[in-house]
């Protein structure tokens, strides 16, 4: 819908469904912070140079100071408050930040998580060289950069390793439960003999 106040649009945010109505020349960073209050997404170079604004739109990456908000009409967006597991627990890239000293006075940091994050999915064991190229674009003034590359590799240790306990404890309660699924894999084992 179109009025002489701009563009109705629908998006859900963090999880949470919000519709507003933005002007159409309103960037998705200002869309985020200031019509929806969310200022930890930061407003840094406007020209997409420094990572300050980073979220995430249908999972994807994005600067947002690059974007209009209304093509974010019916996407999920997830900003820098949605990062944690929960309101209680932080995930395995913020704790490894927190413990590595990663961050300093956090203005970056939007781009850093994110950025880490995508390269994890897609590169569970990244080297030193692979990090630094993951992280290209964003800016910290503050760190010198050690900080975050420790970080992004204590995050990859630790997702790992998480990854690794989970698979046990799907195994193990594979074999616990007793029915067709273990039968099947009996029945598989005694075929090759």
């Amino acid at each position: 819908m179109t009025t002489h106040e701009g563009v109705g649009i629908n998006v859900t945010v963090n999880g949470e469904s919000r519709d507003a109505i933005i002007d159409v020349r309103e960037t998705l960073v200002d869309f985020i912070r200031v019509d929806l209050g969310l200022t930890g997404t930061h407003v840094g170079c406007r020209t997409g140079d420094c990572g300050a604004c980073t979220v995430t739109v249908d999972g994807e990456v994005v600067k947002s100071c690059l974007a209009l908000g209304v093509s974010a009409d019916k996407a999920e967006i997830r900003t820098i408050e949605g990062f944690a597991e929960s309101s209680e627990h932080l995930s395995i890239i913020q704790t490894a930040f927190w413990e590595e000293f990663g961050f300093q006075c956090g203005y970056c940091l939007p781009g850093m998580l994110f950025c880490t994050e995508e390269l994890l999915k897609k590169n569970p064991d990244p080297s030193e060289a692979e990090i630094r190229e993951a992280i290209d674009g964003n800016l910290c003034r503050c760190t010198g950069y050690h900080g975050i590359i420790r970080a992004v590799r204590r995050a990859a240790e630790e997702t790992s390793q998480a990854q690794r306990e989970k698979d046990e404890l799907r195994d193990e309660e594979v074999w616990a439960r007793p029915g067709e699924r273990v039968d099947r894999a009996l029945r598989g084992r005694e075929s090759e003999s």
